[in-house]
Protein backbone atom coordinates (compact mmCIF):
# COMPACT_ATOMS: atom_id res chain seq x y z
CA UNK A 1 0.00 0.00 0.00
CA UNK A 2 1.13 3.53 -0.67
CA UNK A 3 1.54 6.49 1.68
CA UNK A 4 -1.22 8.89 0.64
CA UNK A 5 0.46 11.78 2.51
CA UNK A 6 3.63 11.23 0.46
CA UNK A 7 1.63 11.19 -2.77
CA UNK A 8 -0.01 14.51 -1.82
CA UNK A 9 3.43 16.07 -1.35
CA UNK A 10 5.13 14.30 -4.27
CA UNK A 11 2.61 13.67 -7.07
CA UNK A 12 5.18 14.08 -9.85
CA UNK A 13 7.62 11.64 -8.19
CA UNK A 14 4.78 9.13 -7.76
CA UNK A 15 3.83 9.38 -11.43
CA UNK A 16 7.49 9.01 -12.39
CA UNK A 17 7.61 5.78 -10.37
CA UNK A 18 4.43 4.59 -12.07
CA UNK A 19 5.93 5.38 -15.47
CA UNK A 20 9.00 3.28 -14.61
CA UNK A 21 6.57 0.43 -14.01
CA UNK A 22 4.93 1.00 -17.38
CA UNK A 23 1.79 2.53 -15.84
CA UNK A 24 -0.13 5.65 -16.79
CA UNK A 25 -0.02 8.64 -14.40
CA UNK A 26 -2.25 7.94 -11.41
CA UNK A 27 -1.53 10.70 -8.89
CA UNK A 28 -4.35 12.98 -10.10
CA UNK A 29 -6.94 10.21 -9.83
CA UNK A 30 -5.68 9.22 -6.39
CA UNK A 31 -5.66 12.79 -5.10
CA UNK A 32 -9.16 13.47 -6.47
CA UNK A 33 -10.53 10.50 -4.52
CA UNK A 34 -8.50 11.60 -1.49
CA UNK A 35 -10.12 15.05 -1.68
CA UNK A 36 -13.54 13.42 -1.85
CA UNK A 37 -12.79 11.35 1.25
CA UNK A 38 -11.52 14.34 3.19
CA UNK A 39 -14.42 16.55 2.07
CA UNK A 40 -16.95 13.92 3.17
CA UNK A 41 -15.17 13.59 6.53
CA UNK A 42 -15.19 17.35 7.03
CA UNK A 43 -18.89 17.50 6.13
CA UNK A 44 -19.65 14.68 8.56
CA UNK A 45 -17.69 16.39 11.33
CA UNK A 46 -19.55 19.66 10.71
CA UNK A 47 -22.90 17.87 10.85
CA UNK A 48 -21.93 16.07 14.06
CA UNK A 49 -20.80 19.33 15.61
CA UNK A 50 -24.10 21.01 14.63
CA UNK A 51 -26.06 18.07 16.05
CA UNK A 52 -24.20 18.38 19.34
CA UNK A 53 -24.94 22.09 19.47
CA UNK A 54 -28.63 21.44 18.82
CA UNK A 55 -28.77 18.71 21.43
CA UNK A 56 -27.35 21.14 23.95
CA UNK A 57 -29.92 23.78 22.95
CA UNK A 58 -32.76 21.27 23.23
CA UNK A 59 -31.60 20.25 26.69
CA UNK A 60 -31.43 23.86 27.85
CA UNK A 61 -34.82 24.66 26.33
CA UNK A 62 -36.49 21.72 28.03
CA UNK A 63 -34.99 22.60 31.39
CA UNK A 64 -36.22 26.18 31.09
CA UNK A 65 -39.60 25.35 29.54
CA UNK A 66 -38.78 27.09 26.25
CA UNK A 67 -39.94 25.93 22.82
CA UNK A 68 -37.43 23.49 21.27
CA UNK A 69 -39.48 22.40 18.25
CA UNK A 70 -37.30 24.12 15.64
CA UNK A 71 -34.12 22.58 17.04
CA UNK A 72 -35.77 19.16 17.23
CA UNK A 73 -36.91 19.47 13.62
CA UNK A 74 -33.40 20.44 12.49
CA UNK A 75 -31.93 17.42 14.30
CA UNK A 76 -34.31 15.28 12.29
CA UNK A 77 -33.02 16.68 9.01
CA UNK A 78 -29.41 16.17 10.12
CA UNK A 79 -29.92 12.40 10.32
CA UNK A 80 -30.39 12.22 6.55
CA UNK A 81 -27.44 14.55 5.98
CA UNK A 82 -25.23 12.41 8.22
CA UNK A 83 -26.18 9.25 6.38
CA UNK A 84 -25.47 10.91 3.03
CA UNK A 85 -22.04 12.12 4.24
CA UNK A 86 -21.22 8.68 5.66
CA UNK A 87 -22.19 7.06 2.35
CA UNK A 88 -20.09 9.58 0.39
CA UNK A 89 -17.08 8.94 2.62
CA UNK A 90 -17.46 5.16 2.40
CA UNK A 91 -17.87 5.19 -1.38
CA UNK A 92 -14.85 7.44 -1.96
CA UNK A 93 -12.70 5.58 0.61
CA UNK A 94 -13.55 2.19 -0.93
CA UNK A 95 -12.71 3.50 -4.40
CA UNK A 96 -9.42 4.95 -3.13
CA UNK A 97 -8.47 1.73 -1.30
CA UNK A 98 -9.30 -0.37 -4.36
CA UNK A 99 -7.20 1.85 -6.61
CA UNK A 100 -4.21 1.92 -4.22
CA UNK A 101 -4.39 -1.85 -3.61
CA UNK A 102 -3.83 -2.54 -7.31
CA UNK A 103 -0.83 -0.23 -7.79
CA UNK A 104 2.60 -1.91 -7.42
CA UNK A 105 5.39 -0.58 -5.24
CA UNK A 106 7.32 2.42 -6.51
CA UNK A 107 10.80 1.27 -7.67
CA UNK A 108 13.90 2.29 -5.80
CA UNK A 109 16.01 5.00 -7.40
CA UNK A 110 18.80 2.42 -7.87
CA UNK A 111 16.61 0.05 -9.89
CA UNK A 112 17.47 0.21 -13.61
CA UNK A 113 14.63 1.66 -15.64
CA UNK A 114 13.46 -0.74 -18.32
CA UNK A 115 10.42 -2.42 -19.79
CA UNK A 116 11.20 -6.08 -19.14
CA UNK A 117 13.87 -8.70 -18.36
CA UNK A 118 15.90 -7.67 -21.42
CA UNK A 119 16.76 -4.49 -19.50
CA UNK A 120 18.03 -6.30 -16.38
CA UNK A 121 21.60 -5.42 -15.44
CA UNK A 122 24.19 -8.08 -14.63
CA UNK A 123 26.47 -6.98 -11.79
CA UNK A 124 28.71 -10.02 -11.16
CA UNK A 125 29.38 -13.67 -11.90
CA UNK A 126 30.79 -16.49 -9.84
CA UNK A 127 32.29 -19.76 -11.06
CA UNK A 128 33.24 -20.96 -14.52
CA UNK A 129 30.88 -23.24 -16.43
CA UNK A 130 32.27 -26.74 -16.73
CA UNK A 131 33.81 -27.88 -20.01
CA UNK A 132 32.21 -31.22 -20.86
CA UNK A 133 33.92 -33.90 -22.91
CA UNK A 134 30.45 -34.92 -24.06
CA UNK A 135 27.18 -33.22 -24.98
CA UNK A 136 25.51 -32.30 -21.64
CA UNK A 137 21.90 -33.32 -21.23
CA UNK A 138 18.99 -31.51 -19.66
CA UNK A 139 17.84 -32.50 -16.19
CA UNK A 140 14.69 -34.34 -17.27
CA UNK A 141 16.68 -36.58 -19.63
CA UNK A 142 19.13 -37.32 -16.83
CA UNK A 143 16.47 -37.99 -14.21
CA UNK A 144 14.35 -40.20 -16.43
CA UNK A 145 17.42 -42.19 -17.57
CA UNK A 146 18.28 -42.74 -13.90
CA UNK A 147 14.78 -44.14 -13.42
CA UNK A 148 14.13 -41.70 -10.57
CA UNK A 149 12.19 -38.83 -12.20
CA UNK A 150 8.70 -39.68 -13.47
CA UNK A 151 6.53 -37.09 -15.19
CA UNK A 152 4.13 -39.61 -16.73
CA UNK A 153 2.99 -41.05 -13.40
CA UNK A 154 2.76 -37.54 -11.93
CA UNK A 155 0.49 -36.51 -14.80
CA UNK A 156 -1.74 -39.50 -14.13
CA UNK A 157 -1.94 -38.48 -10.48
CA UNK A 158 -2.34 -34.73 -10.77
CA UNK A 159 -2.05 -33.50 -14.37
CA UNK A 160 0.70 -31.52 -16.04
CA UNK A 161 3.47 -29.57 -14.24
CA UNK A 162 4.04 -32.18 -11.53
CA UNK A 163 6.79 -34.77 -10.98
CA UNK A 164 7.39 -37.91 -8.94
CA UNK A 165 10.94 -38.29 -7.59
CA UNK A 166 12.10 -41.59 -6.14
CA UNK A 167 15.16 -43.18 -4.56
CA UNK A 168 18.26 -40.98 -4.47
CA UNK A 169 16.64 -38.01 -6.23
CA UNK A 170 13.93 -37.94 -3.57
CA UNK A 171 16.68 -38.05 -0.95
CA UNK A 172 18.67 -35.35 -2.78
CA UNK A 173 15.68 -33.01 -2.61
CA UNK A 174 15.56 -33.32 1.18
CA UNK A 175 19.35 -33.20 1.48
CA UNK A 176 19.41 -29.85 -0.28
CA UNK A 177 16.76 -28.44 2.03
CA UNK A 178 18.47 -29.67 5.20
CA UNK A 179 21.82 -28.34 4.03
CA UNK A 180 20.33 -24.90 3.33
CA UNK A 181 18.50 -24.78 6.65
CA UNK A 182 21.65 -25.72 8.55
CA UNK A 183 23.67 -22.98 6.88
CA UNK A 184 21.01 -20.27 7.24
CA UNK A 185 20.20 -21.05 10.88
CA UNK A 186 23.61 -22.04 12.26
CA UNK A 187 25.76 -19.54 10.38
CA UNK A 188 23.55 -16.68 9.17
CA UNK A 189 21.26 -16.20 12.15
CA UNK A 190 17.89 -17.02 10.61
CA UNK A 191 15.27 -18.58 12.89
CA UNK A 192 13.66 -21.68 11.42
CA UNK A 193 9.87 -21.66 11.38
CA UNK A 194 7.20 -24.16 10.39
CA UNK A 195 4.15 -22.21 9.24
CA UNK A 196 0.68 -22.99 7.81
CA UNK A 197 0.33 -23.87 4.14
CA UNK A 198 -3.16 -22.36 4.06
CA UNK A 199 -3.84 -18.70 4.79
CA UNK A 200 -6.76 -16.32 5.14
CA UNK A 201 -7.37 -13.71 2.40
CA UNK A 202 -6.09 -10.82 4.54
CA UNK A 203 -2.73 -12.57 4.88
CA UNK A 204 -2.45 -12.90 1.09
CA UNK A 205 -3.45 -9.24 0.83
CA UNK A 206 -0.70 -8.24 3.25
CA UNK A 207 2.10 -9.49 0.99
CA UNK A 208 0.49 -8.08 -2.16
CA UNK A 209 -0.77 -11.37 -3.64
CA UNK A 210 -4.37 -10.16 -3.39
CA UNK A 211 -6.40 -8.74 -4.94
CA UNK A 212 -4.51 -8.40 -8.21
CA UNK A 213 -2.95 -11.87 -8.45
CA UNK A 214 -5.73 -14.14 -7.24
CA UNK A 215 -5.55 -16.14 -10.48
CA UNK A 216 -1.99 -17.16 -9.56
CA UNK A 217 -3.17 -18.76 -6.32
CA UNK A 218 -4.97 -22.01 -5.52
CA UNK A 219 -8.11 -21.26 -3.51
CA UNK A 220 -9.80 -23.78 -1.24
CA UNK A 221 -13.55 -24.28 -0.91
CA UNK A 222 -13.58 -22.50 2.47
CA UNK A 223 -12.04 -19.31 1.06
CA UNK A 224 -8.44 -19.82 2.11
CA UNK A 225 -5.39 -19.93 -0.17
CA UNK A 226 -2.46 -22.33 -0.56
CA UNK A 227 0.77 -20.40 -0.11
CA UNK A 228 2.83 -19.68 -3.26
CA UNK A 229 5.84 -19.30 -0.93
CA UNK A 230 6.34 -19.09 2.83
CA UNK A 231 7.16 -15.40 2.34
CA UNK A 232 3.42 -14.99 2.81
CA UNK A 233 3.32 -16.52 6.29
CA UNK A 234 6.75 -15.47 7.54
CA UNK A 235 6.20 -11.82 6.63
CA UNK A 236 2.74 -11.76 8.20
CA UNK A 237 4.15 -12.94 11.53
CA UNK A 238 4.44 -9.22 12.39
CA UNK A 239 0.99 -8.41 11.05
CA UNK A 240 -0.88 -5.81 13.16
CA UNK A 241 1.94 -5.74 15.70
CA UNK A 242 4.15 -3.02 17.16
CA UNK A 243 7.67 -4.22 17.94
CA UNK A 244 10.54 -2.50 19.72
CA UNK A 245 13.26 -1.10 17.49
CA UNK A 246 15.93 -2.83 19.60
CA UNK A 247 14.46 -6.23 18.64
CA UNK A 248 15.02 -5.64 14.92
CA UNK A 249 15.97 -7.14 12.57
CA UNK A 250 13.91 -10.33 12.64
CA UNK A 251 15.21 -13.05 10.32
CA UNK A 252 13.16 -16.14 9.50
CA UNK A 253 13.61 -19.16 7.25
CA UNK A 254 11.27 -22.01 6.36
CA UNK A 255 11.27 -25.08 4.15
CA UNK A 256 7.82 -25.56 2.65
CA UNK A 257 6.04 -26.75 -0.45
CA UNK A 258 4.87 -23.89 -2.67
CA UNK A 259 1.75 -23.91 -4.83
CA UNK A 260 1.27 -21.79 -7.95
CA UNK A 261 -1.35 -21.99 -10.67
CA UNK A 262 1.15 -20.55 -13.18
CA UNK A 263 -1.63 -18.47 -14.72
CA UNK A 264 -0.38 -16.97 -17.95
CA UNK A 265 2.49 -19.47 -18.21
CA UNK A 266 0.95 -21.56 -21.00
CA UNK A 267 3.71 -22.75 -23.28
CA UNK A 268 6.51 -21.62 -20.95
CA UNK A 269 8.92 -24.21 -19.54
CA UNK A 270 6.54 -27.09 -20.15
CA UNK A 271 9.47 -29.51 -20.15
CA UNK A 272 10.92 -30.86 -16.91
CA UNK A 273 10.86 -29.33 -13.43
CA UNK A 274 11.58 -25.66 -14.16
CA UNK A 275 8.00 -24.39 -13.76
CA UNK A 276 5.63 -26.52 -11.70
CA UNK A 277 2.39 -26.17 -9.78
CA UNK A 278 4.01 -27.63 -6.65
CA UNK A 279 7.65 -27.27 -5.63
CA UNK A 280 9.83 -26.95 -2.54
CA UNK A 281 11.73 -23.88 -1.42
CA UNK A 282 13.79 -22.61 1.49
CA UNK A 283 12.59 -19.05 2.01
CA UNK A 284 14.35 -16.15 3.73
CA UNK A 285 12.44 -13.22 5.26
CA UNK A 286 13.77 -10.21 7.14
CA UNK A 287 11.87 -7.55 9.08
CA UNK A 288 13.96 -4.43 9.65
CA UNK A 289 13.95 -0.77 10.57
CA UNK A 290 13.98 1.50 7.49
CA UNK A 291 17.63 2.46 7.86
CA UNK A 292 18.64 -1.23 7.94
CA UNK A 293 16.83 -2.52 4.86
CA UNK A 294 19.34 -1.62 2.16
CA UNK A 295 22.21 -3.35 3.99
CA UNK A 296 19.90 -6.27 4.83
CA UNK A 297 19.09 -6.68 1.14
CA UNK A 298 22.77 -7.05 0.33
CA UNK A 299 23.22 -9.44 3.24
CA UNK A 300 20.29 -11.63 2.18
CA UNK A 301 21.57 -11.80 -1.38
CA UNK A 302 25.00 -12.85 -0.15
CA UNK A 303 23.44 -15.60 2.03
CA UNK A 304 21.74 -17.08 -1.03
CA UNK A 305 24.94 -16.73 -3.05
CA UNK A 306 26.87 -18.61 -0.37
CA UNK A 307 24.62 -21.64 -0.85
CA UNK A 308 25.37 -21.75 -4.58
CA UNK A 309 29.09 -21.29 -3.97
CA UNK A 310 29.22 -24.18 -1.50
CA UNK A 311 27.37 -26.34 -4.02
CA UNK A 312 29.90 -25.32 -6.67
CA UNK A 313 27.22 -24.03 -9.05
CA UNK A 314 28.22 -21.20 -11.41
CA UNK A 315 25.80 -18.27 -11.29
CA UNK A 316 25.37 -14.62 -12.05
CA UNK A 317 23.63 -11.79 -10.15
CA UNK A 318 21.35 -9.40 -12.01
CA UNK A 319 19.46 -6.33 -10.79
CA UNK A 320 15.95 -6.41 -12.20
CA UNK A 321 14.67 -3.58 -14.34
CA UNK A 322 11.66 -1.62 -13.11
CA UNK A 323 9.39 -3.39 -15.60
CA UNK A 324 10.46 -6.83 -14.37
CA UNK A 325 10.39 -6.56 -10.59
CA UNK A 326 7.54 -8.12 -8.62
CA UNK A 327 4.44 -6.25 -7.50
CA UNK A 328 5.53 -5.65 -3.88
CA UNK A 329 9.25 -5.11 -4.45
CA UNK A 330 11.04 -1.84 -4.85
CA UNK A 331 14.38 -3.46 -5.73
CA UNK A 332 15.23 -7.05 -6.63
CA UNK A 333 18.42 -8.99 -7.27
CA UNK A 334 18.06 -12.33 -9.03
CA UNK A 335 20.58 -15.14 -8.82
CA UNK A 336 20.66 -17.09 -12.07
CA UNK A 337 22.35 -20.50 -12.03
CA UNK A 338 24.12 -21.92 -15.09
CA UNK A 339 22.33 -24.90 -16.65
CA UNK A 340 24.66 -26.57 -19.19
CA UNK A 341 21.87 -28.69 -20.64
CA UNK A 342 20.02 -25.52 -21.64
CA UNK A 343 23.21 -23.51 -22.20
CA UNK A 344 21.56 -20.70 -20.26
CA UNK A 345 21.42 -18.98 -16.89
CA UNK A 346 18.07 -19.49 -15.13
CA UNK A 347 16.65 -17.89 -12.00
CA UNK A 348 17.18 -19.85 -8.80
CA UNK A 349 16.73 -17.10 -6.22
CA UNK A 350 15.08 -13.70 -6.15
CA UNK A 351 15.94 -11.36 -3.24
CA UNK A 352 13.70 -8.31 -2.85
CA UNK A 353 13.51 -5.24 -0.66
CA UNK A 354 9.85 -4.21 -0.33
CA UNK A 355 10.43 -1.14 1.84
CA UNK A 356 7.30 -0.34 3.87
CA UNK A 357 4.90 -1.39 1.08
CA UNK A 358 3.85 -4.70 2.65
CA UNK A 359 4.06 -3.29 6.18
CA UNK A 360 1.39 -0.70 5.37
CA UNK A 361 -0.91 -3.44 4.08
CA UNK A 362 -0.27 -5.49 7.24
CA UNK A 363 -0.13 -2.58 9.71
CA UNK A 364 3.24 -3.87 10.91
CA UNK A 365 5.08 -1.20 12.88
CA UNK A 366 7.94 -0.56 15.29
CA UNK A 367 8.43 2.01 18.00
CA UNK A 368 11.73 3.92 17.69
CA UNK A 369 13.62 4.10 20.95
CA UNK A 370 12.60 7.15 22.98
CA UNK A 371 9.63 7.99 20.74
CA UNK A 372 5.89 7.59 21.23
CA UNK A 373 5.05 7.63 17.53
CA UNK A 374 5.31 4.35 15.62
CA UNK A 375 6.75 3.80 12.13
CA UNK A 376 6.28 1.07 9.56
CA UNK A 377 8.90 -1.67 9.38
CA UNK A 378 10.59 -2.66 6.14
CA UNK A 379 10.19 -6.21 4.81
CA UNK A 380 12.51 -8.28 2.63
CA UNK A 381 12.25 -11.74 1.15
CA UNK A 382 14.34 -14.11 -0.93
CA UNK A 383 14.87 -17.72 -1.89
CA UNK A 384 17.63 -19.36 -0.01
CA UNK A 385 17.32 -21.12 -2.56
CA UNK A 386 14.61 -22.85 -4.62
CA UNK A 387 15.18 -26.55 -3.86
CA UNK A 388 13.83 -27.97 -7.12
CA UNK A 389 15.94 -25.67 -9.25
CA UNK A 390 19.01 -26.46 -7.15
CA UNK A 391 18.35 -30.15 -7.82
CA UNK A 392 18.05 -29.38 -11.53
CA UNK A 393 21.33 -27.46 -11.46
CA UNK A 394 23.16 -30.30 -9.71
CA UNK A 395 21.92 -32.87 -12.21
CA UNK A 396 23.06 -30.77 -15.15
CA UNK A 397 26.35 -29.48 -13.74
CA UNK A 398 27.46 -32.73 -12.09
CA UNK A 399 26.31 -35.18 -14.76
CA UNK A 400 28.79 -37.77 -16.02
CA UNK A 401 29.08 -39.38 -19.44
CA UNK A 402 27.88 -42.75 -18.11
CA UNK A 403 24.59 -41.16 -16.96
CA UNK A 404 25.47 -41.02 -13.27
CA UNK A 405 25.58 -37.79 -11.25
CA UNK A 406 28.33 -36.83 -8.79
CA UNK A 407 26.96 -35.54 -5.50
CA UNK A 408 28.54 -32.25 -4.32
CA UNK A 409 30.75 -32.87 -1.32
CA UNK A 410 28.77 -30.64 1.04
CA UNK A 411 25.66 -32.75 0.46
CA UNK A 412 27.23 -36.16 1.07
CA UNK A 413 26.71 -36.11 4.87
CA UNK A 414 22.98 -35.68 4.13
CA UNK A 415 23.08 -38.55 1.60
CA UNK A 416 24.43 -41.22 3.97
CA UNK A 417 27.92 -40.65 2.56
CA UNK A 418 26.91 -41.52 -1.00
CA UNK A 419 29.15 -39.93 -3.66
CA UNK A 420 27.17 -40.69 -6.83
CA UNK A 421 23.63 -41.14 -7.99
CA UNK A 422 23.36 -44.03 -10.36
CA UNK A 423 20.64 -45.73 -12.38
CA UNK A 424 18.21 -47.84 -10.41
CA UNK A 425 18.87 -51.50 -11.12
Amino acid sequence: MHDIAWIRDNPEAFDKGCAARGLDPLAAQILDLDRQVRAAKTSLQDIQQRRNELSKQIGQAKSSGADASEAIAEVGTLKDAMKAAEDDERTAADALDTLLAGIPNIPDADAPVGADESDNVEIRRWGDPRNFAFEPKQHDEIGEALGQMDFETAAELAGSRFVVLTDQLARLEKALALFMLDVHTQEFGYREASTPLLVRPEVAYGTGNLPKFEDDLFKTTDGRYLIPTSEMTLTNMVREKIVDEAALPFRYTAFTPCFRSEAGAAGKDTRGMIRQHQFWKVELVSITAPDQSEAEHERMTSCAEDILQRLGLPYRVVVLATGDIGFSARKTCDLEVWLPGQQAYREISSCSNCGDFQARRMMARFRPEGEKRTRFVHTLNGSGVAVGRALIAILENYQEEDGSVTIPEVLRPYMAGRERIEKVA
